[in-house]
């Protein structure tokens, strides 16, 4: 108790309390179901945080684990639509049509925890790989970052330690084919929400919009979900509707698909070129805040002294980039 014997010390852990003591009494109980007849939904936007157990943990590299999380109904969805509901009031301009939930999300959980080394509790986002109409669990890759105490607690749970969140969090308020053609840019970690958005497009019978992914990793040891990637491509590769190429810094590449090095001007300027995609442009843009300055710009204070990017220096409009 050495640590609260100063007038800081015990307010941040009052504060800290408070805020767990709200959480706590904001938990939701049991999934939600509309009447419409869709299943129960795990996460509505509302206030407070549902407690979901740990049901398998998956190493996936040197510092990367697969963890599913069961939901309370095994028969209930997470919930996490891009299409809002009037349920979701987080969520920006809902329509008519998002009474049911959607295959297509850029959405994301916001886990809470308080871990024995931190004054207060730690609040992270994280993207759901599974896509929303997965009943009975939710899967989150997480990356564990040396002095990350979100990442570190995650990792050292086992099946059956439970864990908090709230969602959904919208990334982006995503129309089914308001774009013929859209394109990705994501480092490291930050494919999660990138892949989210392209299994949820590919998954959609009636979506026709086209999508190009751009992934950069330092190696190909940190390279996560290149198989289901690599598998989304050939299923597609005939329609022309799903294309990926891999910048890797540790490798030599093989050309066409897997280049050596970071993401540079000149390999966004080949595989996004402004001409192919027009105006109407979309690119989201997700990884670490240097590779997203690098790639789509800072905007200055008040909007004086931005500095563009690469995107920018392709003819790429602050109007077409959305960062995760």
């Amino acid at each position: 108790m050495q640590r609260l014997h100063n007038p800081r010390s015990i307010a941040i852990a009052s504060a800290g309390i408070g805020i767990a003591a709200y959480a706590t009494s904001c938990y939701l109980r049991t999934p939600e179901r509309l009447d419409d007849g869709s299943p129960k939904r795990t996460f509505t936007g509302q206030w407070g945080f549902q407690s979901l157990t740990l049901e398998s943990v998956e190493q996936v590299n040197h510092n990367v684990k697969r963890l599913r999380f069961a939901l309370p109904d095994k028969d209930a969805v997470s919930g996490l639509t891009l299409n809002c509901t009037p349920l979701a009031p987080r969520c920006p301009n809902p329509s008519p049509s998002a009474s049911k939930p959607s295959n297509t999300t850029a959405a994301a959980l916001l886990s809470y925890s308080w871990p024995s080394t931190s004054y207060l509790p730690v609040l992270r986002p994280y993207s759901p790989i599974t896509l929303p109409s997965t009943a009975g669990h939710v899967d989150l890759l997480v990356k564990r970052y040396e002095h990350g105490k979100q990442s570190t607690h995650l990792h050292s749970l086992s099946p059956g330690d439970t864990c908090s969140f709230h969602g959904p969090l919208v990334h982006y308020n995503w129309t089914p084919n308001a774009y013929s053609h859209i394109a990705l840019i994501a480092g490291g970690a930050g494919i999660t929400p990138c892949f989210q958005l392209i299994k949820g497009i590919l998954s959609n019978p009636e979506e026709k919009t086209k999508v190009t992914l751009v992934f950069g990793n330092q190696s190909q040891d940190d390279m996560i979900l290149k198989a289901e990637l690599d598998d989304l491509e050939k299923r597609w590769k005939g329609e022309g509707r799903f294309r990926v190429v891999y910048a890797v810094g540790k490798h030599e590449g093989d050309g066409e698909r897997t280049r050596k090095g970071r993401i540079t001007r000149e390999l966004l300027g080949e595989v996004l070129p402004k001409e192919r995609f027009g105006e109407d442009a979309k690119i989201f843009v997700c990884g670490p805040p240097g590779m997203e300055e690098a790639v789509a710009g800072k905007k200055g204070f008040l909007g004086i002294g931005a500095k563009e990017g690469i995107l920018g220096e392709l003819g790429y409009g602050w109007e077409m980039i959305h960062k995760f």
